[in-house]
């Protein structure tokens, strides 16, 4: 039977989680939420049949910062089922998994639509003005325009560094040239030494959760 948890319980578990920096031990370590045909939200730690999962309860135990500079918002992880239907048309159209843009997405803002880094990296995927410009988007905070561009800049890197997925957020992090000045290796920056394998950690969890 499912076990719908309150709201107000849901962002207690996920601050006490973010403190302590340590895993949440629940039933399939899993928090899902779901709107019913009433419009009622609920909360619950097994997985909900035929739903779509929204947030791995492991995401919230980050501990640190988004690459905005931001600390991670427990609401903010909460609601990004809002944003579902534009991840999924967005991964579609470019041809990347939506799983991967949703963790590129925690780790780069932790779905703050309006994230602004000290570098000037804006919105949801955190665009560089540059890149914003070359895939035409006007609004940088709009998340339709910054997902879309987001997703379609991470197509092009991995098209450019052969599907070398380690490679493309690399470059997504610190630039193409840096990862070709670099030998075609994951640049010796200690920022995007860590990147990479946070979201390729998350790209697992979620791979995982939304097979189940």
């Amino acid at each position: 039977m499912t076990r719908a948890l309150p709201i107000a319980l849901l962002a207690l578990v996920a601050l006490v989680a973010l403190v302590a920096g340590a895993p949440v031990a629940r039933a399939g370590g899993h928090i899902y939420t779901y709107v019913d045909a009433a419009g009622v939200r609920h909360f619950t730690d097994i997985p909900p049949d035929g739903r779509r999962y929204t947030i791995s309860i492991i995401q919230l135990h980050l501990t640190g910062r988004t690459e905005s500079g931001a600390a991670y918002d427990p609401a903010l992880l909460a609601r990004a089922s809002q944003y579902d239907p534009l991840i999924d048309r967005a991964a579609a159209q470019a041809a990347v998994a939506p799983a991967l843009l949703r963790a590129m997405i925690v780790v780069e803002s932790g779905f703050n639509a309006s994230a602004i880094s000290r570098t000037g990296a804006m919105g949801l995927m955190q665009l560089m003005p540059q890149t914003a410009r070359r895939y035409g988007v006007t609004n940088p905070f709009d998340p339709r325009q910054n997902v879309h561009a987001g997703a379609r800049y991470l197509h092009d890197l991995l098209q450019r560094f052969g599907n070398n997925l380690s490679l493309a957020l690399a470059a997504y992090n610190a630039g193409e040239n840096a990862v070709e000045r670099s030998g075609f290796r994951i640049p010796p920056f200690q920022e995007t030494e860590a990147y990479v394998p946070k979201v390729l950690k998350i790209y697992r969890i979620l791979s995982r959760t939304s097979a189940t």
